[in-house]
């Protein structure tokens, strides 16, 4: 039998605001335990809740990016349930009408375009958090201890439709949904920190049936490489379960990347396990059209905005300005580039951010906004190609010695102090193909014979001859015609 996988996604976004939901403790990350939690945090008698208008502001930007309907009334509920770190014993989420509902997002799956539909975004306060390995009570004994630093922290809660049929497709619309947040500067997107966390709700059935199989929620993936091989191993462990004539049990599961399985954590609530009702400390949420219309004016130039523009005014591919705005940062250099050099070199200050920038910030893993060469520097090193005073292959010299911080940097410098100023002169480089030739008869009668690879190898020898230095394209045409006189 052949099987589909059915898969929808629910992401955590920790918004990027300095304060919680509902109190004034901070946010930061990495203090002592509790050192972070008010009396509103841990919910101590007599203390009320107070809403964060930035957490609004952060979500609007959101629905407006997908292109979703930002309600002008929503509400917080409680949503109860019992765990050694959430204080109340119930978490403030939204439930029947939250702020943001529907929506879309379209990413690339390799070269092959998808859409995924929303069902609603909400906002909610994060639980604390259990410390279960390494900790010790008072007189030595294994423990748990709680950290309540997290509990309050603000969230929106993104939850896709059940649309997505391969793991692959799913890392996809992560992926893009973490460089969105990003990119709106609504949550840094640190996954190591919690600040973007992903549940996968996992489900199987025979290909063609049109009814969802039972699913099971794999919760907090926080790397898209682990989220890939959950969703694998799962999918696989109900294939197998169901044919051997077992059912798979709705329940949240855990995945354990160093052994590479799920294991049951607990049975999956419904909804109405929760006993959700509205929180009577809070009021509603209201959004006026005049608020949206404020968030709309301070929004920054979207992805596919941006992709549009490159494609319309810099003549790029649609390859490249999908590249070009994968991250807000990497398209921020590139137009500072483009800005110093010129929009004539759009496509070689593409190539090069792209190619030999990137390479660069892997080998050393850093971020963009960490890069040793400046746009500035880049576009210097762009123009000395573009007037071919040096040649691709040198650029990477070039380069390397910028990225070292050589002559502070400065791509001219560099060119001048290493004497690799590219050889232009016809006369100088007919010279050199004259003594190639005279030196290699028997690459010449191969040549004649239509093999193509002789011709390479002849100017491989000019080049040699010229240090690399030569203009490739005057080796090839004054090569092809004293060639071709000769024949």
């Amino acid at each position: 039998m052949e099987w589909e996988i059915v898969l929808g996604l629910e992401i955590h976004a920790q918004l990027s605001t300095q304060s919680k939901i509902f109190s004034a403790s901070s946010t930061r990350f990495g203090a002592a335990p509790n050192t972070q939690a008010s009396a509103v945090d841990m919910a101590l008698p007599g203390t009320l809740p107070v809403f964060n208008g930035a957490a609004a502001e952060k979500a609007i930007r959101f629905g407006l990016a997908v292109g979703a309907t930002v309600a002008p009334k929503s509400i917080f509920a409680r949503k109860n349930y019992f765990y050694p770190d959430l204080p109340k014993n119930y978490q403030i989420s939204q439930f029947d009408l939250p702020v943001v509902q529907g929506g879309q997002l379209s990413f690339m799956v390799g070269d092959t375009p998808h859409t995924v539909n929303l069902t609603r975004a909400h906002l909610e306060e994060d639980a604390g958090k259990s410390l279960h390995e390494n900790f010790t009570g008072p007189h030595g004994e294994s423990s748990t201890g709680i950290d309540l630093n997290r509990a309050g922290t603000p969230l929106l809660e993104i939850v896709s439709e059940p649309e997505m049929r391969s793991a692959a497709e799913a890392v996809a619309y992560a992926r893009a949904m973490h460089s969105l947040v990003v990119w709106l500067g609504i949550c840094d997107g640190n996954m190591q920190e919690g600040s973007f966390r992903v549940d996968a709700n996992v489900s199987v059935r025979p290909k063609g049936e049109t009814k969802l199989g039972t699913r099971c929620e794999l919760k907090n993936i926080n790397s898209f490489r682990f989220l890939e091989r959950a969703i694998n191993y799962e999918a696989r462990r109900q294939i197998e379960l169901i044919e051997d004539g077992g059912k798979v049990t709705q329940e949240t599961r855990l995945y354990d990347a160093d052994k590479d399985e799920t294991r049951s954590m607990r049975t999956k609530e419904d909804a109405n396990d929760y006993r959700y009702f509205p929180d009577p400390d809070l009021p509603p949420l209201y959004i006026s059209a005049e608020q949206i219309d404020g968030v709309r004016a301070q929004m920054p130039e979207l992805p596919r905005d941006k992709q549009a523009r490159y494609q319309s005014e810099l003549q790029l591919s649609a390859y490249d300005a999908a590249l070009l705005t994968t991250h807000r940062a990497t398209a921020d250099y590139f137009e500072a580039v483009v800005d110093a050099v010129g929009a004539a070199q759009a496509k070689l200050a593409a190539n090069w951010v792209s190619g030999e920038l990137a390479s660069a910030l892997n080998r050393e893993e850093l971020d963009i906004e960490q890069a040793k060469v400046s746009p500035t520097q880049l576009a210097g090193l762009i123009a000395r190609i573009a007037d071919q005073t040096i040649s691709n292959k040198i650029a990477r010299d070039v380069f390397q010695a910028m990225w070292e911080g050589e002559h502070d940097g400065q791509a001219d410098a560099i060119i001048d102090a290493k004497g690799l100023k590219q050889i232009t002169d016809t006369g100088a480089i007919a010279a050199m193909v004259d003594e190639v030739l005279a030196a290699n008869p028997a690459m010449i009668e191969q040549y004649r014979a239509g093999r193509d690879k002789a011709f390479n190898a002849l100017v491989g020898q000019v080049m040699k001859a010229a240090r690399g230095k030569a203009n490739p394209q005057q080796i090839n045409t004054l090569l092809r015609q004293k060639l071709d006189a000769e024949s």
